[in-house]
């Protein structure tokens, strides 16, 4: 049986269905090609899900503040895992099947839930049948990486992809990966009451590079639960069916080990050699980011299985530029948005714009507070964490910031739209600050890297004089 289409779209994930809204929208006649799980990585077992379970650690964990307050009781507070893993799990359906009543659901034969792979240059094969494409999107997401070693382990070895399925939690767990998910994952089950530790082979955590953040990180954690940096993990089976897991001189004994050492773009069973496309040496083809096409090549890529920039509301750009591109007759160039991304620990983690790896140390200008001072987070009882910003010395542009805050995600939203629109210090300033809030810890921040920049005033900073 063989099918022709403008375009056949390989994945349903966050990137394909974005990409299916652009191809829609031009009347293109298109399949949809998934053959796993519908519903996306976010709302499954990402995002979402994890989310859930952050909020009921944190508001469990709350009840450790109560008595400074003069709330009597929260001493006696206690969790059922059990419960609380189903009500993460109800709200992950609900998250689920919003995603497939308003993208899959209402599908006729555009959608073929099988696995798809290439036969020859713009021929895909699926459940035996033969799709003819004139262009392709290849938007198949991405999977957790576990040792193959450790795969003999059975079920004792879990990634997020089970993580959800568990239905109760073990009394002890390792983490192996501090990046985010580990950390907000090991946090969560520290808080829940689960005998937990954190593993990573590298020095620091959620991949900061900034080395005040990165300290100020890894000391705040390691104060709530155990740490082993610097070494990479080793495990080995128990006769009682426990694990050993080692690290360095450290050992522990666990129930289970949750793997984060992220996800590898699945892109090996689309049998890409067939349709001329290589790969690199990260096994990921060459292609533009701004155009999202593989070079060369009547094909795009979109999504987690590019190992670009694994964030939905990256994928959502990325997929909605591949399917413009896709349904045009000439291929357009998209500017991309300033980089961000939060881990959702507490306090959070945030990096926006270029990281500290990234700086031009010499042309750059730093400063930074701690939000032990800040009135507002001493009230919240979180007055923990570090804000750092930098800036370009000659002319006071805001290029990043290295956030480990209490509610950094909204403030990191704030100076991501800043960056993204080009500010200076001098017009941040400018800006009004509301008191008592947490942003307003900018402003002592902002006025040291001023200070120095290049930048004269006539005017004390932060007013404007009103024009003639």
């Amino acid at each position: 049986m063989t099918r022709q289409v403008d375009v056949a779209i390989v994945g349903a994930g966050s990137a394909g269905l974005y990409a299916m809204s652009q191809v829609k929208a031009a009347g293109k006649n298109f399949v949809l090609i998934d053959g796993g799980e519908l519903g996306t990585t976010c709302a499954r077992v990402g995002c979402m899900p994890s989310k859930a379970l952050i909020q009921i650690a944190e508001d469990f964990h709350r009840r450790k503040i109560f008595k400074r307050e003069g709330i009597e009781g929260g001493d006696n507070l206690t969790i059922t895992t059990a419960d609380a893993m189903e009500h993460v799990e109800d709200l992950r359906d609900t998250f689920v099947d919003r995603v497939l009543s308003n993208s899959v659901d209402q599908m006729g034969d555009e959608l073929i839930t099988a696995n798809a792979h290439f036969i020859a240059p713009g021929i895909l094969e699926a459940d035996g049948e033969q799709i003819h494409a004139e262009k392709i999107i290849l938007a198949t997401g991405s999977s957790p990486i576990v040792p193959n070693s450790w795969r003999e382990f059975g079920d004792s070895i879990v990634t997020t992809d089970e993580f959800f399925e568990m239905g109760d939690l073990p009394e002890s767990m390792a983490i192996i990966g501090l990046g985010v998910i580990g950390l907000e994952l090991g946090q969560s089950l520290h808080r829940l009451g689960v005998r937990t530790v954190g593993i990573d082979q590298v020095d620091t955590i959620a991949g900061l590079t900034d080395p005040e953040t990165a300290k100020t990180a890894t000391d705040l954690l390691s104060k709530e639960m155990t740490l082993w940096l610097g070494h990479a993990a080793n495990i080995q089976s128990l006769d009682n069916g426990q694990l050993q897991v080692s690290c360095g001189d450290n050992k522990i004994t666990v129930d289970k080990v949750l793997v984060c050492m992220g996800r590898r773009p699945t892109l090996e069973n689309l049998q890409l050699d067939k349709a001329g496309i290589r790969c690199n040496d990260q096994g990921i083809p060459d292609y533009d980011p701004h155009t999202m096409q593989i070079t060369g090549q009547p094909v795009f890529i979109a999504g987690d299985n590019n190992g670009d920039r694994p964030l939905l509301h990256e994928a959502g750009d990325e997929g909605t530029i591949a399917g413009l591109n896709a349904s045009a007759a000439s291929i357009r160039r998209f500017r991309r948005k300033t980089p961000f991304s939060i881990t959702f620990s507490d306090p959070n983690i945030v990096s926006v714009g270029l990281s500290y790896a990234e700086l031009d140390l010499g042309a750059t200008a730093i400063a930074s507070i701690s939000l032990a001072p800040v009135g507002r987070a001493l009230i919240m009882g979180r007055n923990r964490g570090l804000i750092r910003l930098y800036a370009n010395k000659q002319d006071g542009t805001l290029l990043g910031a290295s956030l480990v805050m209490a509610q950094g995600e909204h403030l990191g939203h704030l100076l991501a739209w800043s960056i993204e629109q080009q500010m200076t210090v001098l017009q941040m300033l400018e800006m009004p600050f509301y008191h008592p809030v947490l942003e307003e810890a900018l402003q002592p921040v902002l006025r040291t890297l001023l200070s120095e920049c290049n930048i004269q005033t006539t005017i004390p900073a932060g007013l404007r004089l009103l024009e003639n």
